[in-house]
């Protein structure tokens, strides 16, 4: 079966059948299903540009966009992990609950997660800490790869994620939808109701998720103990439109219940110890250690029309509280609120003889509070802001934009006695950005982009000073890391003719001051093993290609190949590369558009396809930090179809099978992969999910 799969995919190497991303429907228009076609649409897709929306084949700066349609036919257990396959994009793990995105190799505090209107803050220092968001509310995904600092300031230096909501129904419209989720492998079973309309000059939408799993499988470890989880969501939208500009008030609330999977092991079993004597399983319910987070968000987010131009004034208030409950179901040992308070205001003007100008400041304020017994960072305070300016002109054949940006950011950590220090940090930034696209035929676009950017050091990492029981180890800051700055330079081109699309996009970044965590050799702090944050001087450099092609009429066949190479200056061979670098990684897929000709389908396909991850051995082993990774090649499958009664669309459903030959594997990202060692195998870690089916339907009600 090995010799079958390498083989064609050989043939599919030879012949340059390569795909890219399917963009979907364009940002403030009326959802509408589209064919998949991208040749057909890739020059109407509009994202969030420099200077506002502009169109995607006009954008210097390397974007992806992901449409509702392909968020529908993907199969996760949450919203990163459905972007994650993206061409430059992966993913951190633990378990299937958390995933933190990587953009080009780069994570954490240096991607910026756009919700609302506002940057999503959830203590995303943390290796265990995902996105709090709601994947069922999202319409569509915009993934900026390339330093983005000059519109979102420090934090922005990988890329940003753009997550859109369902967009405002069309006046005088209102709309029920209902969708259903199961998957196989972990009982996994979801579903979301919403209620939306537009009764001008009153805008509305309302939706309630729910999502719950019990451990999940594969055929090495069996049931991974404790992996469950149980995720809520409840959302609602209220707008008021006007001939003056209109104004949105979105309150949402998010809960996660995930269990903390430490994988300790029988000595002589190897089998996962139980977490109590009794424990299903299969259930469905919380079981100590478990971590309880919360996520609270209210954003008022304003336009005024300004002739033909603009002024935009976006103000949140977000409040995270995580806990982690170790002993007692009921008391938490580690227990960190998070306040902020996001604003942005901005004003962009009228198009005048091909200019666009935009100006403004944005920034936020943050106070972090210690609740439990247990301490990882001190209590602080931050505030931060920044102001821009950026401009972009278009001519016949050129798009060129760009911007300058000024940050500054005061951060405060309180002394503890015992434990913490009181220290203030200040940090000021001077960031830019400058790129052009040049229309080279009505087919053939090429950009260029050169981008300056900062991130300041966040307080885990100059002051971290405890167990960080989620991580499994004890974690230590460093107070006098300088921040890290970065140049980027990014080349691509856009192919599109009738047979076939064509992406290919090349990057070089250069970052000063590089942090990241290292483990010490051989210390050990209250039985964990013991890591610091350092800092150095690092090179990234790599790229995404892409093609689409249509060999005949309704059969599409997909492939896209991401690769970084990623390492520390001046360094010798065991500390030469950074750690968490993806693995090179061929993703394909082939889709037929079935053409079948019934009053009770539309639009059925079928595809089948496969994840290609190379052997990454560019990885920093010293003093065991991070072991190499071997290649593996998952298999998938899918089909799906609406179903239509008396020519309308009643029901759309979806059927997603992952891993379909069962392999037993670790992604290089995922932190289980350094679990207990099975001293019966000698394998160490924990294995990531086996063969799953998930079955997706939603239902349409059109009031």
């Amino acid at each position: 079966m090995k010799k079958i799969i390498i083989s064609w995919q050989l043939m599919l190497v030879s012949a340059w059948v390569v795909a890219a991303p399917i963009p979907g429907d364009s940002i403030g228009k009326d959802t509408v299903r589209t064919d998949f076609w991208r040749t057909k649409t890739i020059s109407e897709v509009v994202v969030t540009g420099v200077t506002g929306l502009s169109l995607m084949k006009e954008t210097p700066l390397p974007f992806t966009y992901v449409s509702k349609e392909e968020l529908q036919t993907t199969s996760s257990t949450n919203v990163i992990d459905a972007i994650a396959h993206q061409p430059g994009m992966a993913q951190v793990t633990t378990g299937s609950s958390i995933s933190k995105p990587i953009i080009r190799g780069l994570g954490y505090n240096r991607v910026a997660v756009v919700n609302d209107g506002i940057r999503q803050e959830g203590q995303q220092w943390g290796d265990e800490h995902g996105i709090e968001m709601d994947g069922q509310a999202v319409s569509s995904v915009e993934i900026l790869k390339g330093p983005a600092s000059l519109m979102y300031g420090s934090d922005a230096m990988a890329g940003v994620l753009i997550f859109h909501n369902d967009p405002i129904l069309p006046k005088g419209t209102m709309a029920a939808n209902a969708s259903l989720g199961y998957q196989t492998n972990n009982g996994l079973f979801d579903y979301s109701v919403n209620f939306a309309g537009n009764k001008q000059p009153l805008s509305w939408n309302v939706r309630y998720s729910e999502r719950m799993a019990h451990a999940y499988h594969n055929k090495y470890d069996g049931y991974v103990v404790n992996s469950q989880f149980h995720e809520r969501a409840l959302s609602g939208l209220l707008g008021w439109h006007r001939e003056w500009g209109r104004s949105h008030l979105t309150l949402s609330y998010y809960h996660l219940t995930p269990g903390i999977v430490e994988g300790e092991r029988d000595e002589v079993t190897g089998e996962l110890t139980l977490p109590y004597e009794g424990y299903k399983v299969k259930t469905y319910k919380k079981a100590l250690p478990f971590q309880q987070i919360h996520h609270y968000k209210a954003v008022s987010d304003n336009t005024i029309y300004a002739g033909e131009g603009s002024v935009k004034l976006i103000v949140g208030y977000q409040q995270n509280r995580r806990q982690e409950f170790e002993e007692d179901a009921n008391e938490a040992e580690l227990d960190l609120r998070l306040h902020t308070i996001n604003y942005d205001l901005r004003y962009t003007s009228p198009e005048m003889s091909g200019w666009k100008v935009a100006a403004g400041m944005n920034g936020m304020y943050q106070q972090s509070v210690n609740g439990g017994e247990e301490f990882l960072i001190p209590d602080y305070n931050l505030f931060d802001w920044g102001i821009f300016s950026t401009a972009s002109w278009t001519s016949r054949h050129w798009t060129v934009s760009g911007g300058l940006r000024f940050d500054t950011r005061h951060t405060h950590g309180k002394a503890l006695e015992g434990r913490f220090n009181d220290f203030t940090r200040n940090f000021q930034g001077m960031t830019g950005s400058v790129g052009a696209t040049y229309c080279l035929t009505e087919q053939l676009h090429i950009r260029m982009n050169v981008a300056r950017g900062f991130r300041c050091p966040n307080m885990s990492e100059m002051a971290s000073n405890g167990v960080h029981e989620g991580s499994i180890r004890y974690e230590l800051g460093q107070a006098d890391l300088s921040p890290e700055h970065s140049w980027q330079g990014d080349i691509g081109l856009d192919l599109t003719t009738q047979l076939a699309t064509v992406q290919l996009s090349l990057f070089a970044n250069h970052i000063d001051h590089y942090i990241f965590s290292r483990r010490l050799a051989g210390v050990t702090t209250e039985g964990f093993p013991t890591y610091q944050y350092t800092s150095g001087d690092a090179r990234l450099w790599g790229g995404e290609v892409s093609v689409e092609f249509h060999p005949v009429d309704r059969l599409h066949v997909m492939n896209s190949f991401s690769y970084v190479y990623s390492r520390l200056l001046h360094q010798p061979i065991e500390s030469r590369y950074l750690p968490f670098t993806p693995a090179p990684r061929w993703n394909g897929d082939v889709r037929w558009d079935i053409p079948v000709f019934h009053r009770l389908l539309q639009h059925p396909s079928v595809s089948i396809g496969w994840e290609c991850y190379l052997k990454q051995d560019h990885i920093y082993s010293l003093d065991d930090t991070e072991t190499a990774t071997p290649s593996y090649t998952l298999l998938k499958a899918s089909a799906g179809t609406d179903i239509l009664r008396k020519g309308k669309r009643i029901a759309t459903i979806n059927i997603i099978a992952n891993n379909i030959l069962n392999r037993a594997y670790q992604s290089h990202l995922s932190r289980l992969k350094y679990a207990d060692i099975n001293a019966k195998t000698g394998r160490q870690g924990i294995y990531d999910m086996g063969r799953n089916i998930c079955v997706k339907l939603t239902i349409p009600i059109a009031l």
